[in-house]
């Protein structure tokens, strides 16, 4: 195991868990929720850091990060049930390509478009993703009256 999986990604997985954390919060129906025009649904935001996870995903395979990825599937950004499905499929891709990467590997640096990170600043640099994510998702929750758990009001809210 290489050290980014001991000494990292324990830590970073509870910023993950705020995802599922709010998942729980929501119904189908909240999916739908768009505070104005100018703004995606809900529904589409959560589509959109699933597929900003894929990219880093990929990233980590390729030595190159590609930005264009969009899950075509509808059902993403209509019900719960089938983001919670694919959110495990992407946690699960992320530490298994995050594990498989040997010590040498977390040396080497990722292209994103014409200049670099290493591996370390590019996991750091999806935590800020989500992160950002969180901060719109706030919004939209605190909109929408839900509850919020301990450790979204304490990390987020």
């Amino acid at each position: 195991m290489n050290r980014l999986m001991t000494e990292y990604y324990p830590t970073f997985a509870h910023y993950q868990s705020l995802r599922d954390q709010m998942l729980e919060l929501l119904t189908d129906a909240d999916l739908n929720y768009q505070p104005s025009a100018a703004n995606a649904t809900l529904g589409t935001l959560c589509r959109e850091i699933g597929e900003t996870q894929y990219g880093y995903i990929e990233s980590f395979k390729a030595w190159q990060h590609d930005f264009s990825y969009h899950n075509p599937e509808p059902m993403l950004t209509q019900h719960i049930a089938t983001l919670k499905e694919w959110y495990a499929k992407l946690d699960s891709d992320l530490h298994a390509v995050i594990e498989a990467l040997s010590d040498d590997d977390l040396t080497k640096t990722i292209d994103r478009g014409g200049w670099s990170l290493p591996v370390t600043a590019q996991l750091d640099v999806y935590k800020e993703a989500l992160l950002i994510f969180y901060g719109k998702a706030d919004v939209y929750l605190k909109m929408l009256g839900k509850p919020l758990t301990e450790q979204w009001r304490e990390w987020i809210a």
